[in-house]
């Protein structure tokens, strides 16, 4: 098949799971044989057009006037849809594609607009969505506008894609979708990636270890990510496990409120704000790391809890969202209870103190990943949506044009010509 597909993010450009999720994507697919086209934003340095991995990628600058993304959000997406738009019926123009495949709502616009005018099958993922990060509610008119977009990316989607059952059941809530339109493809994880020389997670041991464990955390800097939970179990953990360091690798808009929380809790040098770290060093560090903790609010599914499973590193996650389904507590990990502390805390300790247990959880864990999350097997299933979107768009448009035709009509010995 020919797919095009939209996102926001795509290397270089990386802000959280979304962009690592499309790239492995699309060159899961192109390595299966189908034609793919990432349509994405443009960054410094990188090209505006070239093939990677398989994959071609157009990079499209938004249009002026240049809003900043951090601060004038909903206006920056509108610019960059337009222009987003113009690449995609230029690309279409040379090589028609027979799906689009469009990733969260910053390009429903663009890839709705495209659906219309090319009379293609449009296919809508939902990595998240807006009242879930922010526990069930829309706090603001930005919120509520980020919402109705979701909204209609889903109407609009010939099929939805989500990526786990928990994120199958919050968006045909919140959308009021039909259950039988959404379908979960589960994320799928690089395994051979996480598991790196052992000369190089020496390393990374010997840089962020000392005398005590080490535990992991990885992932944006925001709310809904649990850190603060973290940060607060640490002086428990500190008087159980001297020695005790906490490597946070990630950046985002809480950043200087989290590390003002560990000033306040003088957690001192046993807190270390790595800042974003690329993924070979990340899986160097996942690979020395003792625990990897997923303390999160709201988690549609927990990429980084997989790749963790994946450098063979025991897991302790809250038990919410996609967490739960990836993690079987006492089997491939520990769970506790989302914003209990003690809990947390008393779930790293378990890990810590049984290094036998843990190994076994964690192997247990491994096995999981290598044999249901797969980018082939990934890519397959996503495949499958594309046919099965296809097929029904086929239907629906041959069903209107039964309809458009004229019908005859015989009427005292005339025939006649009548619409249906």
């Amino acid at each position: 098949m020919r797919v095009l597909m939209m996102s926001w993010e795509y290397p270089p450009v990386l802000v959280g799971g979304l962009g690592r999720h499309v790239h492995q994507l699309a060159e899961a697919l192109a390595r299966a044989g189908h034609a793919v086209t990432v349509l994405t934003r443009h960054a410094a340095d990188a090209p505006y057009d070239e093939v990677t991995g398989g994959v071609r990628v157009v990079r499209v600058p938004e249009d002026p006037p240049l809003f900043p993304f951090a601060t004038e959000l909903l206006a920056w997406t509108m610019a960059f849809n337009h222009a987003l738009t113009r690449a995609g019926l230029a690309v279409a123009e040379v090589e028609p594609p027979d799906v689009v495949h469009a990733h969260d709502w910053l390009v429903a616009h663009a890839a709705t607009t495209l659906k219309h005018h090319l009379r293609l099958p449009l296919v809508g993922t939902v990595h998240a969505t807006e009242a879930g990060r922010h526990q069930g509610w829309l706090p603001g008119p930005m919120n509520k506008a980020i919402h109705s977009v979701e909204w209609w990316l889903t109407y609009e989607a010939r099929r939805v894609v989500t990526c786990s059952s928990y994120m199958r059941w919050e968006v045909t809530r919140l959308f009021d979708l039909p259950p039988d339109k959404v379908e979960v493809v589960p994320n799928g994880v690089a395994a051979e990636r996480w598991r790196p020389e052992p000369e190089r997670v020496a390393v990374a041991r010997q840089r962020h270890g000392d005398r005590g464990p080490v535990l992991l955390f990885s992932g944006r800097l925001v709310y809904e990510k649990g850190l603060h939970d973290l940060l607060r179990a640490m002086p428990r953990l500190r008087r159980r496990h001297p020695g005790i360091r906490l490597v946070v690798a990630g950046a985002g808009p809480q950043s200087e409120e989290l590390r003002s929380q560990a000033r306040a809790l003088r957690l001192g040098r046993s807190v270390r704000f790595a800042g974003f770290v690329a993924d070979e060093e990340l899986a160097a560090l996942a690979a020395a790391a003792d625990c990897v903790v997923v303390p999160s609010i709201y988690e549609p599914f927990g990429l980084v809890a997989l790749e963790a499973a994946a450098a063979g590193t025991p897991l302790v996650v809250s038990d919410v969202g996609g967490l739960r389904e990836l993690v079987e507590h006492n089997r491939t990990g520990l769970r506790y209870a989302a914003g209990d502390v003690a809990g947390l805390a008393d779930a790293v300790s378990a890990v810590l103190a049984d290094q036998v247990s843990a190994r076994r959880m964690a192997r247990a864990a491994r096995a999981v990943v290598e044999r249901d999350h797969s980018w082939d097997r990934v890519a397959a299933r996503t495949a499958d949506v594309y046919v099965r979107a296809g097929r029904e768009e086929r239907a629906l448009r041959a069903g209107l044009a039964r309809r458009a035709q004229p019908r005859l009509v015989v009427r005292d010995g005339n025939l006649l010509t009548g619409a249906t």
